[in-house]
């Protein structure tokens, strides 16, 4: 057995999962709109581990998204992930936010890209090929008219995410899809979680810190006018 337990709260959906060899065993969600995982994380993660009947010791290790995404979604999500790790001497794995949601649908040809919504026109996202091969690295990008249109010239492009809404507005090349519906879940995870668990590919508990991408593109206000 390769039980490993799933946690997922960079945005608005806090999911938790519990997996063997990748293959769900429970899950529990909550996306109501705000960030309630300070308050549903721990009884989600009591939750699924009495539901495939585990405890805490029979975890193998824990997996948790690591960004990016909300910086205070991140923080609980890696502090619970982190906890539990040092309580039960059990490995910590890592998994790109972005990374999960691609996989969250699948496509035959051209390329799929995730966006987590940041602020005002901004997205997180990155670029996979239909294979879920990664062929732009993240970036914390502004959307115009212009975004993605080397990949859009000569492929579809799958834009998935909560992202993706804001974005339908300004891309309208004919080979844009959007899905808007979609947030990162512990269901994709999972099987992710298992193939880094295979090759042991785990962080440093003590020293791992959430992926922030802090570098956005910063539009200055105008200075008012003094009014006399």
């Amino acid at each position: 057995m390769s039980i490993i337990l799933n946690i997922e709260t960079a945005t608005k959906n806090c999911s938790v999962s519990i997996a063997d060899k990748g293959v769900i065993l429970a899950i529990k969600e909550l996306n109501n709109g705000n960030y309630s995982h300070a308050e549903v994380l721990h009884p989600f993660i009591a939750d699924v581990l009495k539901e495939a009947n585990l405890s805490s010791k029979d975890i193998d290790a824990v997996a948790v998204s690591k960004g990016p995404g909300s910086y205070t979604g991140l923080r609980i999500g890696v502090s619970a992930a982190k906890g539990l790790c040092f309580a039960f001497d059990k490995p910590l794995i890592s998994i790109d936010t972005l990374q999960s949601l691609a996989y969250a649908t699948k496509v035959s040809e051209g390329f799929i890209v995730p966006m987590i919504d940041a602020r005002r026109m901004e997205v997180y996202a990155s670029v996979f090929d239909a294979n879920y091969n990664e062929v732009r690295a993240i970036k914390a990008e502004v959307i115009t008219e212009n975004s993605f249109l080397s990949y859009l010239e000569t492929n579809k492009v799958t834009f998935l995410g909560d992202g993706a809404l804001k974005c339908k507005e300004v891309i309208t090349h004919k080979n844009a899809v959007f899905l808007a519906d979609y947030f990162p879940s512990s269901k994709e995870m999972a099987v992710l979680s298992y193939e880094k668990y295979k090759k042991n590919d785990i962080e440093d508990v003590a020293y791992f810190e959430p992926f922030y991408l802090k570098d956005f593109v910063v539009i200055p206000e105008k200075k008012k006018k003094p009014s006399f």
